[in-house]
Parts: structure tokens; sequence; C-alpha cells
């Protein structure tokens, strides 16, 4: 359990992730779950929306880093209000992309999305599948999720070390204080 900010420097996998807040609508009742946007690929994604001139044109502008940052770049139009057409007419350079609907004044809504590409991210692709070491073949992460017992369990092993010496004190103290209980 942490409260407050957690830096990690390297690689951190997770079987699950998300997150998780007070719900808006009622804060002192209810909490909001969010899964996590997973992808075997570095993905980061934009969002926003545009609204077209008279000439049919928009320009969505995206952060100053965007092409430093980003590469292999997928586009997705939605138009909205309305049934028109839409493209992107010229794809992003300078950190912008242009829109273009067979009408005027069309509400674009839009997202992007970029492979990392920066130094690290380069250096460190994330293999989407690997071979289980030979110590943890035959184990699950989640044994459950196969309807596995938990003794196929990837750490059950350690668990059950750590759980034994745990019992025994616990035994020790149920003793003591049945003893202490007799004597007054």
């Amino acid at each position: 359990m942490f409260s407050g900010n957690v830096s990690v420097y390297g690689q951190l996998t997770k079987s699950s992730g998300g997150f998780k807040i007070d719900h808006p609508l009622d804060p002192e009742n209810k909490y909001l779950l969010h899964s996590f946007v997973e992808s075997p690929d570095m993905l980061n994604i934009y969002a926003g929306s545009v609204e077209t001139g008279e000439n049919c044109e928009a320009v969505a502008v995206l952060p100053e880093y965007f092409e430093a940052l980003n590469q292999d770049f997928n586009y997705h139009l939605t138009v909205v209000g309305q049934f028109a057409q839409a493209i992107v007419s010229e794809e992003v350079h300078q950190n912008q992309f242009t829109v273009k609907t067979d009408k005027p004044h069309v509400k674009v809504s839009w997202q992007v999305t970029g492979i990392r590409r920066d130094p690290h991210a380069t250096r460190n692709r994330i293999a989407p599948e690997e071979e289980k070491p030979e110590g943890e073949k035959g184990t699950y992460l989640h044994p459950e999720a196969y309807d596995q017992p938990h003794s196929r369990h990837l750490h059950y092993e350690r668990e059950k070390a750590h759980d034994e010496p745990l019992e025994a004190i616990k035994k020790q103290v149920a003793a003591i204080l049945a003893t202490s209980e007799r004597e007054s």
C-alpha cells in the first residue's frame, strides 16, 4: 500500500491495472473504477475536436513534442451533429494535421495514436510474448482464472514458507494467552 507519489525507474509489469477514484456523481458513497488501455505497442493516444471553416478545412494541433516522441501515426475521425464526410487531407507535419470535410462548418472529433520512438522506448521495447523460465513453467500468476488450485501459483512455495512460521507464532501466542487466562 502506497500513499503519495511512486516512481519506478525501469520496467513495471502487472497483471491488471486501472484507476479508482471517488465517484464524481456520489463521492461519499461510491467509487468509480476504470481499466487501463493496454497494447503490445508503446502506444500514445491524443484526442480532440475541430470545426471546419468556410473552406471545409480545419487544423488539429498536437503537443509540441508529438513528432519527437511518436512514429507510425493512426488517425480516427468522427463527424459530430450532421451527416458529412471527413478525411485527413494532410498528415502530421510540424505537430499538426489537417482535416477536410465535404461541407463547411462541420465538427469533427479526432483521435491520433503514435508509437513511442524516444531513446528509452527504442532501447526498451516490450516483447508481447515470452517463454516462462524453467523454474516458472507449470505455474500460474492467477491459477484461479484457469480453474487451477492455488498450489499452482508462481509464488506458492514462497507464500507457504512465509505462512508456516507465522502459523507457528500464532499458535504460540494462543497458547500463552490460554495459559495466562487459566492463571488469572
